[in-house]
């Protein structure tokens, strides 16, 4: 008799929202004090903007703080992605007061004062197809490297802040003939962002995808999509498919990006010490120090505990 997996415990929510917080270094100490009282771990990040993060914990708690996050000003019906899993993935809980909750590095863009139209996944395809359509991956550059929508423009940006002078560098390149630019990104935030940011360039007809990426995987059959590879994601999946399943890529300790079963297979890959993309940018010092983690982190492991300066991912930004 083949008995079914027992329900996972742990309950682990992804939210955003753009919302006005007048008072926002008023909030953080009673989100914090609830979030520890209730065994919550993960990072939640707070600014004048809104809110954006992922916790973890039993369903009880994390009803509990979605109940307060709930009760902040613009947040009653806040969305938020869920998963499951067997055991806590964070080792602590942060919650931290931001310039903004995805950083742009443009003080004037408020999303909350318009931003693109939102096309749901099943409609995505239908508008990227079209010959009039420019597609935008608001990504940085080493996301985009492990997969993205065909015909899909990269920026290759290294971080959020880089994309308002690479759109006006290129923008007549990369608006001309078209009359309508699509945008996504891996969850949405950036989206929110990005298509705030070029109607505030001038651009009208702007659209993104909504839940983004993670949301399409999900809802698209592979026999539909039009995406191709993996998904980055910020946890230690490190990227994901179609369905949303675990995909080959690992994360690098040293640097904290993806690597790809082809460059594990690089004399510069030391599994826990570097890799190719980060390999010629740290001392020797500095490999030895990886090394030293690496291995408490193994003999953490073999005694059943986790160790406290493992790396789980890196912010979107």
């Amino acid at each position: 008799m083949i008995v079914p997996p027992a329900h996972p415990p742990i309950r682990i929510v992804a939210l955003y929202r753009f919302a006005t917080f007048a008072g926002v270094a008023s909030l953080r100490a009673p989100l914090a004090a609830l979030c520890t009282a209730q065994g919550v771990k993960g990072t939640l990040l707070l600014a004048r903007e809104g809110i954006n993060g992922t916790i973890a914990g039993s369903d009880a708690a994390i009803a509990a703080v979605l109940a307060h996050i709930r009760s902040l000003p613009g947040c009653a019906d806040i969305d938020v992605k869920e998963s499951r899993a067997a055991e806590m993935p964070f080792h602590r809980m942060k919650v931290r007061l931001k310039r903004e909750i995805v950083t742009m590095g443009q003080p004037d863009i408020d999303p909350l004062a318009g931003v693109g139209h939102y096309v749901p996944p099943a409609d995505w395809n239908a508008l990227i197809e079209q010959p009039d359509t420019v597609l935008i991956d608001t990504r940085n550059d080493y996301e985009v490297a492990l997969g993205t929508f065909d015909r899909a423009i990269d920026p290759a940006t290294r971080t959020f802040r880089d994309f308002p002078d690479w759109f006006r560098a290129n923008r007549e390149r990369v608006t001309s003939g078209a009359t309508k630019v699509a945008m996504f990104c891996t969850g949405g935030i950036r989206c929110e962002k990005a298509t705030a940011f070029l109607k505030s360039e001038g651009i009208d007809q702007v659209y993104h995808l909504q839940g983004g990426i993670l949301a399409y995987l999900e809802q698209v059959p592979p026999e539909a999509s039009r995406w191709q590879g993996e998904c980055f994601v910020f946890d230690e999946r490190v990227s994901v498919g179609h369905g949303l399943t675990p995909g080959d890529n690992q994360l690098c300790r040293a640097c904290r990006m993806p690597v790809t079963p082809e460059q594990r297979t690089s004399p510069l890959f030391v599994e826990g010490v570097s890799c190719p993309a980060c390999h010629a940018e740290r001392t020797d010092e500095q490999r030895a120090g990886y090394a030293e983690r690496h291995r408490q982190e193994r003999l953490a492991e073999a005694r059943g505990r986790v160790h406290v300066g493992a790396v789980l991912g890196v912010d979107p930004d």
